[in-house]
């Protein structure tokens, strides 16, 4: 029996989705793959409401938040976390060598966007690091905000991991100023995991210019020219993730950004309340994620047990992530789920605890 997968990733993927990773082999040197990346970009600008150079990886959403942090931070990287995820930013700055400092949040708040003007006005930093949206604590920041006070400061490269939101909510690029901007095939976007995209200004490309020892396979000064001047890796990448990402773009797009956007906020409603009815929602009410619900167990139940009942009908969700494990459970609502898909789990959960 197939289980139907309710985590943060990877996330279900649709069987005809799947069938265009079987799609034979073209050299990855060849005009038919320039022309491939090349469809692949124009699609992913539009879902990203961007006109910046678009760089596909071969990795997971940390590879490119890596090359972010690594080859365009000059000074020093001022890193806002809210939760596991954010703190991973920082330890990758410390460990290439970046000097980095980092501002954390309890677990379930924001970042504050005062936070953020405060540290930007000491002068001390040129790139930031924001996690939109922090699957371990369901909490979506105030990008918005965020990004409004980051625009007084034009010498500040803006970096925006949407690793488990871009595709599920409304991220205009463009209009944030978003310099460089990350996401991964498998949360929102509904592919299967090995492959990272993300969107670099050229105010990026350029402080990476003036970064040295940026590495190699991640050095986005590469990744940059190959993209915007040909359509090209510059090493092997996963053709085929390629065919079933650009597949899966058309379908993105057919539906429509808007009606995707509703889909996952309905989906989201729909979880919130059910959690609010049996439970309690873990993070502030004022920034919750529109792409998965963090639940605190209230109950004191076993989501381990818990977890090995659903399994029996057919259904995976997940358990808190790090110190939140057992406190707290989560569902995600991402990519090609569907609000009956949504209620068939929740019903489960209500009928093996009784409640």
């Amino acid at each position: 029996m197939h289980t139907k997968l309710f985590i943060p990733g990877p996330v279900e993927v649709l069987p005809e989705v799947l069938e265009k990773m079987a799609t034979p082999m073209i050299g990855h040197r060849s005009k038919a793959c320039a022309e491939l990346q090349k469809n692949i970009s124009e699609k992913v600008q539009k879902v990203f409401y961007t006109k910046n150079v678009i760089v596909l990886s071969t990795s997971s959403g940390s590879g490119l938040m890596e090359s972010a942090i690594r080859c365009c931070t000059g000074k020093r990287a001022a890193v806002f976390s809210i939760g596991s995820f954010g703190d991973r930013w920082y330890k990758m700055a410390k460990t290439n060598g970046k000097e980095a400092d980092i501002f954390r949040v309890p677990d379930g708040q924001a970042t504050p966007p005062a936070d953020v003007d405060a540290a930007l006005a000491t002068g001390k930093y040129d790139l930031v690091t924001i996690t939109h949206n922090e699957t371990s604590t369901g909490v979506m920041n105030p990008i918005a905000e965020i990004a409004a006070v980051i625009k007084k400061y034009p010498d500040v490269v803006f970096c925006v991991d949407t690793v488990s939101s871009m595709g599920g909510t409304y991220i205009p690029v463009d209009e944030l100023g978003i310099d460089f901007c990350i996401t991964s095939s498998q949360k929102c976007l509904g592919l299967p995991p090995g492959m990272s995209i993300a969107s670099v200004s050229e105010k990026a490309y350029e402080r990476a210019k003036t970064v040295e020892n940026r590495g190699l396979y991640f050095d986005i000064v590469s990744l940059y020219e190959k993209a915007q001047k040909k359509y090209q890796y510059p090493s092997t990448p996963s053709i085929s993730h390629m065919f079933a990402l650009d597949y899966q773009l058309d379908r993105i797009l057919a539906e429509g950004l808007e009606n995707r956007f509703a889909r996952h906020i309905e989906m989201a409603e729909y979880t919130r309340d059910w959690a609010r009815k049996y439970f309690a929602i873990f993070p502030d009410e004022r920034y919750l994620s529109n792409t998965l619900t963090t639940v605190t167990n209230t109950r004191g139940i076993s989501v381990a047990d818990l977890n090995a009942e659903l399994a029996k009908r057919g259904f995976n969700i997940s358990n808190g992530y790090g110190d939140l494990k057992e406190k707290t459970f989560r569902i995600a609502h991402m990519a090609d789920c569907t609000l009956a898909e949504v209620k068939e789990v929740t019903d489960a959960i209500v009928d093996i605890l009784g409640l």
